[in-house]
């Protein structure tokens, strides 16, 4: 799913990887801090294999429930590049995407749930796709 984000004026101060748990903890200079499911940031990532090359190409992402991150990659002084256990690791996220995802967590988690079930697909089973 396509997000926009906006300068969250902010900067990551610590991130730390639950694997058990399969969360992201990030915390950012403001003293916010946000713990992220694997499962979400998955199916908001900022690749191009879910986004497509143009808006209107995305691509639902389905069956990642117990998707966990087991490698995470910096990106110079501006993001990381998880590498998920269901192989994918073309993502980019930046800080404000990271800040963005947090501060919004509620709202874009629903609107995923409401996406998948209008779909008829599942968190647990992956949809076929063309």
């Amino acid at each position: 799913m396509r997000l926009s984000t906006e300068p969250a004026n902010c900067n990551i101060t610590d991130i730390t990887l639950h694997q058990s748990s399969h969360i992201l903890e990030v915390s950012f200079d403001n003293g916010e801090s946000f713990k992220l499911p694997c499962e979400y940031l998955r199916v908001y990532s900022p690749s191009a294999e879910a986004l497509g090359h143009a808006p209107g190409q995305e691509v639902l992402q389905t069956g990642k429930k117990d998707v966990n991150i087991i490698s995470i990659k910096p990106i110079g002084n501006y993001g990381i590049e998880p590498h998920f256990s269901d192989g994918h690791s073309s993502g980019i996220y930046s800080w404000d995407m990271l800040y963005k995802l947090g501060s919004q967590y509620p709202a874009l988690w629903a609107n995923y749930l409401e996406r998948l079930e209008a779909s008829g697909a599942s968190r647990s089973e992956q949809q076929q796709t063309r």
